[in-house]
């Protein structure tokens, strides 16, 4: 539905991170794929904004 690949390219963060994080999203929109890209586009798209950082990301909860 997004091109989310493009969004992870963009974020510099090495594969691993990147499948850390996406596992962490996913566990909270087990049954909504929709739902779980944007919320993951989100969490992306702030990292690439420096708004966050990955440490953060992951320790955060990714619910609104």
């Amino acid at each position: 539905m997004f091109d989310i690949g493009r969004l992870k390219a963009e974020t510099g963060l090495d594969p691993q991170k990147l499948a850390l994080l996406e596992e962490k999203v996913r566990e909270e929109f087990k049954a909504d794929e929709m739902m779980f890209e944007l919320h993951y586009i989100r969490v992306l798209r702030a990292l690439q904004k420096g708004w966050i950082d990955l440490e953060e990301a992951l320790a955060e909860s990714i619910k609104v």
